[in-house]
């Protein structure tokens, strides 16, 4: 998914919920070069756009990192060897640029914005549907967790949450209009699996410590 839902990796802190609606644009993956260029991964269908000179965007990193808190500004935004890469005001090398790496970029969206990619949507329309399986709604999106490999629907069911991978086999249906998301989860996603019955069975009979009778 672009712009709208589709890395924020592990050790990074998750951003304050705005009262704004936020979109991640784009991560910052390998400094490049010597003057402070940093490669672009992207989640936007236009990145032209999105990185013009001057536009802003907040960090989302470690909360240990000098950068935590803080957001950065385009200074040129270029394509080498088809790669997007970017240059940041106050990054005018590479040991600045190192200490960017694997930054998360955000922008404020209007949230009256209409997502007109097909199976995208942003994470505020997700947060409070409800979720259903066979039928029966089972809990609720509390929010939406961004991974490199897939993003995560956190699943509120009473009290513990359940991270729900977002793809097409295990959410099949969103459908915002009527306040819900269909999954199909696999065994074991939503509930402890049961013991196996056969592992009583095959277990070795305990010894019998019963003298013989003569």
């Amino acid at each position: 998914m672009s712009d709208a839902s589709s890395a924020a990796d592990s050790s990074a802190a998750r951003p304050p919920h705005p009262t704004k609606t936020q979109l991640r644009v784009g991560r910052l993956v390998k400094a490049h070069g010597l003057k402070g260029a940093l490669k672009l991964e992207l989640y936007t269908d236009d990145p032209n756009g999105r990185f013009v000179p001057g536009a802003s965007f907040t960090l989302q990193v470690p909360d240990s990192s000098p950068w935590f808190g803080k957001s950065v500004t385009v200074r040129e935004f270029r394509w080498m060897n088809s790669h997007p890469v970017v240059f940041l005001d106050g990054v005018d090398d590479r040991s600045a640029a190192e200490t960017l790496v694997r930054a998360i970029l955000w922008i404020d969206q209007d949230p009256s914005a209409v997502v007109e990619e097909d199976d995208a949507w942003f994470d505020h329309q997700l947060v409070g549907l409800d979720v259903v399986r066979d039928g029966d709604v089972i809990g609720r999106v509390v929010r939406v967790d961004h991974f490199p490999a897939q993003d995560l629907l956190i699943v509120g069911l009473g009290e513990r949450e359940v991270l729900v991978p977002f793809v097409k086999a295990i959410v099949p249906q969103v459908d915002v209009a009527a306040g819900r998301v269909v999954v199909t989860p696999p065994a074991g996603l939503f509930e402890d699996l049961p013991a196996d019955d056969d592992e009583s069975s095959d277990a070795a009979p305990e010894p019998d410590d019963t003298p013989d009778e003569h």
